[in-house]
């Protein structure tokens, strides 16, 4: 504790070096150790100066990470507008040009239903794959999964 932080006048320091000795940039009151330290800053090459490096996955990784994160996800992976659009066309189609009017909870419903759909497909096609020894998924994986669910639940 210093004393002069009880109230009374404290006593001046001299400095040990006479003005003449020292730097242009040290001040008579200042030594250079009061001066805050900073850690010494590391030296970038040119390349990274401008960006961090990003960070290289090895392959399948990046893959695998996306799958993790959209299975824990329970949002829609399909826009709404895109899916309402084909909805709308497909039923154009199928009642001869009347237009028809949707609910949004009806397309809702109908989007969920076919996500659903498509991730209970996309497992068993992948299933289908591993059996063939293989990790990459064919259009054959596909239809052999239609083909064993049957016409039921493989539609058609």
């Amino acid at each position: 504790m210093r004393r002069g932080s009880r109230g009374g006048p404290t006593p001046r320091r001299t400095p040990s070096t006479p003005p003449s000795r020292r730097g242009p940039g040290i001040s008579p009151r200042r030594s250079p150790r009061s001066s805050p330290r900073r850690p010494p800053q590391r030296q970038q090459p040119a390349e990274e100066a401008g960006h961090r490096r990003r960070r290289r996955y090895r392959p399948g990784q990046r893959a695998l990470l996306e799958i993790r994160k959209y299975q824990k996800s329970t949002q829609l992976l399909i826009q709404k507008l895109p899916f309402a659009r084909v909805v709308r066309e497909i039923c154009l189609e199928f009642t001869r040009g009347v237009d028809m009017q949707w609910q949004a909870m009806a397309l809702l419903a109908l989007q969920e239903a076919a996500e659903a759909f498509l991730v209970h497909l996309m497992e068993d096609a992948y299933l289908c794959a591993i059996h063939a020894k293989r990790v990459t998924l064919y259009p054959k994986d596909i239809q052999l999964a239609r083909r064993i669910r049957g016409i039921h639940e493989g539609l058609g």
